[in-house]
């Protein structure tokens, strides 16, 4: 049997940095939203224990994809016989601060977990999720949350679900490149909900890559002139929300050629957690 599964995209409404662990992981708040673009896996259960992953669209290998190591951890944790054949359809930007490797990882715990039959509960995932990463969690927990801590102190959220303009200015930005810069600011101020209803609050990231990659500065500028831009996570992608889908498609229509761009509607609940109660 062929089982497949949507792993969605992610943006960080805002981002703070409030402090820095010795272990070098940073204390944090955003808010997670998800998208209706993502990831297509497909897992067909081995019984030789063996597990394998190819990946459409980029050149990783096997044993450095997260939708693997997710596998693998899950099969060391629960100690199955079962194995996996996985196929990733890769349409999420790699290094676009959407949250594509992580989702094909939580995607995978989700769905091998049902598969597999290990019964594990949600919290449990978290846990091995955050092995792997700390945004792989609030994929597992598969709600828009506001996270604390590394990203792993979730707090379910209901959001407006607008549409969003989301522009790849087609470069690579490196996570541990931009929370390791000197120039990161990692002491902000504890916010609240009130205070990113009020516009109070900024991705603390968005100066450290603009400065390093004129690419996304030029980006966020093109996008700033037709709405309320922002960049996600670390980057690379920036976005844009619109109360409708027409304002959204119309600014899409002119995204310059040299950048790839695509319109998604933010949703509070993830895809998978519906499609996983096909499973029985």
């Amino acid at each position: 049997m062929i089982f497949t599964c949507p792993a969605p995209a992610k943006l960080n409404l805002f981002l703070h940095i409030t402090g820095r662990r010795s272990d070098g992981y940073h204390y944090l708040q955003t808010i997670f939203q998800f998208l209706d673009y993502s990831d297509e896996l497909q897992f067909v259960v081995r019984e030789d224990g063996q597990i394998y992953c190819d990946t459409t669209n980029i050149d990783v290998p096997m044993e450095h994809n997260l939708a693997y190591q997710a596998a693998r951890c899950l099969q060391q944790h629960t100690q199955t016989h079962y194995g996996v054949d996985i196929q990733i359809e890769k349409h999420i930007p790699v290094g676009g601060g959407l949250g594509g490797g992580s989702s094909d990882a939580a995607t995978t715990l989700l769905a091998l977990n049902k598969l597999w039959r290990c019964q594990l509960d949600t919290k449990t995932l978290m846990q091995l999720g955050l092995r792997l990463g700390a945004d792989v969690p609030v994929f597992i927990q598969g709600h828009a949350a506001w996270a604390e801590g590394v990203g792993e102190k979730l707090i379910p959220v209901t959001l407006t679900e607008s549409w969003f303009v989301v522009i790849h200015p087609n470069c690579h930005v490196s996570t541990a490149e931009i929370f390791t810069a000197s120039d990161l600011t990692r002491n902000q101020k504890i916010v609240t909900m009130h205070d990113f209803l009020a516009g109070r609050t900024i991705n603390v990231c968005e100066d450290v890559v603009t400065r390093r990659y004129p690419e996304v500065k030029q980006a966020l500028k093109w996008l700033e002139s037709h709405g309320s831009a922002r960049l996600t996570g670390t980057g690379a992608c920036v976005f844009a929300p619109f109360a409708q889908q027409e304002q959204a498609q119309a600014v899409l229509a002119t995204v310059p050629n040299q950048w790839r761009a695509f319109l998604a509607k933010g949703q509070n609940d993830s895809p998978v957690i519906k499609k996983l109660a096909c499973l029985t």
